[in-house]
C-alpha cells in the first residue's frame, strides 16, 4: 500500500523560512512525479510545485524564486523548502504523487504551514 507522510509544517513568522519533508513508502520511481499542493481555509487546493521522474521542476508564479522542490531518491523523500514566507502561504500543504499508467494519485494527509506575526 502506497503511503505519503508529510512532517515539518508548523508556525513561521513573515519573512521566515520553513521546510517541509515528504517520505514515500514506496520507492520513489514509481511516480511519474511527485508535487506539493496546499489549500488554505474556503480555497481550492493549488499546486504549489512539482518534479518530475526526468528532473524537471515546475513552480506556481506565486511562489517562483521563494520556493524550491527536491527530492532524495535513496530516502524515497521529496523536500520543499520555503523562504520568504508571507502570510497569504498560510495553508495545509499536501504531498503528491503521480503515476500515468495506470493514472493514480496518492496523496498524504497534509501538514499545516501558518505564517504570521
Amino acid at each position: 500500500q502506497v503511503q505519503l507522510a508529510e512532517s515539518g509544517g508548523g508556525l513561521v513568522q513573515p519573512g521566515g523560512s520553513l521546510g517541509l519533508s515528504c517520505e514515500a513508502s514506496v520507492n520513489i520511481f514509481a511516480f511519474n512525479s511527485m508535487a506539493w499542493y496546499r489549500q488554505a481555509p474556503g480555497k481550492q487546493r493549488e499546486l504549489v510545485a512539482v518534479i518530475r521522474s526526468g528532473g524537471s521542476r515546475h513552480y506556481a508564479d506565486s511562489v517562483k524564486g521563494r520556493f524550491t522542490i527536491s527530492r532524495d531518491n535513496a530516502k524515497n523523500a521529496v523536500y520543499l523548502q520555503m523562504n520568504s514566507l508571507k502570510p497569504e502561504d498560510t495553508a495545509v500543504y499536501y504531498c503528491n504523487g503521480r503515476q500515468l499508467f495506470p493514472a493514480l494519485d496518492y496523496w498524504g494527509r497534509g501538514t499545516q504551514v501558518t505564517v504570521s506575526s
